[in-house]
């Protein structure tokens, strides 16, 4: 698989949690076509609070969103890694709750191999920001 698969295939997991996520929060569910059916019938009855897919999915994304709220420097490098790694631990975090609670094995090798490239690039932008002081 191309190494920047993974990525891509996180970042687009990430933006459709968030999308969902900030959809939900606004209330916005009159433009949505599942609008009160839950998560396509298999939550239904089931609110944030009690359902343990849908209350990790949340807490993964505030934890991210809160963390890649960074002080910026105005160094676009370091802002960029700065801000990149909770952004790639959120894709860690939901990748996570896919191998608790997932069942599909497509879905769970993909969760696996987000789980290495992202925890690779971390450790990759962790050590470049020591490098350079940060």
């Amino acid at each position: 698989m191309n190494k920047l698969t993974p990525i891509f295939i996180g970042g687009a997991i990430i933006a459709a949690a968030s999308l969902s996520f900030a959809q939900a929060q606004t209330g916005d569910a009159g433009h949505d076509t599942h609008a009160g059916h839950g998560t396509h019938g298999v939550h239904s009855s089931a609110s944030p609070s009690d359902d343990p897919v849908i209350r990790a999915y949340q807490e993964a994304n505030d934890r991210m969103h809160a963390d890649m709220a960074i002080e910026f420097t105005g160094d676009a490098d370091v802002d960029f890694m700065r801000g990149m790694i909770p952004h790639h631990q959120g894709a860690i975090d939901m990748a996570r709750v896919v191998l608790e609670h997932g069942t599909d094995p497509e879905v769970r090798a993909l969760a696996q191999e987000v789980i290495a490239a992202q925890e690779a690039e971390i450790a990759m932008m962790r050590e470049w920001l020591t490098a350079r002081g940060h």
